[in-house]
């Protein structure tokens, strides 16, 4: 507890979206790694309304709507994936305009699952870099009008410049702890992973 206090004085802060039909435990796992980090996670709603249902039935309360965060600035936005979660982030226009002014400033954005292709694969923001996502996505994220490089495509968690992918639930947490890292150091994300007894 005293570790988890004092890494919150590291001022860095992340969105986490979140809808309908997003994957419980990449959502779970994302926000609790960064939280064990020190990074002021914030979890916003794209429904409309604070309560979500998860993929697996698991309601969460958002912290905020995402319209309400639309001003401010973020060290990281991160996406859950699931379906149809995946689609609704997708199609809230003020995420995207989130994550589009998060690309251009280089500032660190990242996808898990199916949210790669479905959400920044959609929205261009994967053009020229090399990726990875939901083994069922591969196919469209490789499509030859996509822009995507294949070369780490079946790594479980890739980092090309400021953008960060993963595959699905079971490499959430290899995730999450790359997140730490990038955002935090690797000293921070080894003693946030020690006593969660991951290695």
């Amino acid at each position: 507890q005293e570790a988890h206090m004092a890494a919150r004085s590291n001022n860095k802060t992340a969105l986490v979206p979140v809808a309908d039909g997003s994957e419980d435990i990449e959502t779970v796992a994302i926000v609790d790694v960064l939280r064990r980090a020190g990074v002021a996670v914030t979890v916003a709603s794209v429904a409309g309304r604070l309560q979500v249902t998860l993929a697996r039935d698991c309601r969460l309360v958002a912290d905020a709507l995402v319209e309400d965060c639309a001003t401010k600035e973020y060290d990281l936005i991160v996406l859950p994936g699931g379906m149809p979660g995946a689609t609704h982030l997708r199609d809230s226009a003020v995420l995207k305009g989130m994550l589009e002014k998060q690309a251009h400033a280089n500032k660190l954005y990242g996808a898990i699952c199916a949210a790669p292709e479905v959400v920044l694969h959609a929205h261009g923001l994967l053009n020229g870099k090399a990726a990875t996502c939901h083994p069922s996505f591969t196919d469209k994220l490789l499509a030859p009008t996509g822009g995507v490089k294949p070369d780490h495509v079946e790594d479980r968690v890739v980092v090309d410049g400021n953008v960060v992918t993963s595959r699905g639930p079971g490499t959430a947490l290899e995730f999450a702890f790359k997140l730490v890292e990038l955002l935090c150091g690797e000293e921070a994300s080894t003693k946030v992973a020690a006593p969660m007894v991951v290695r």
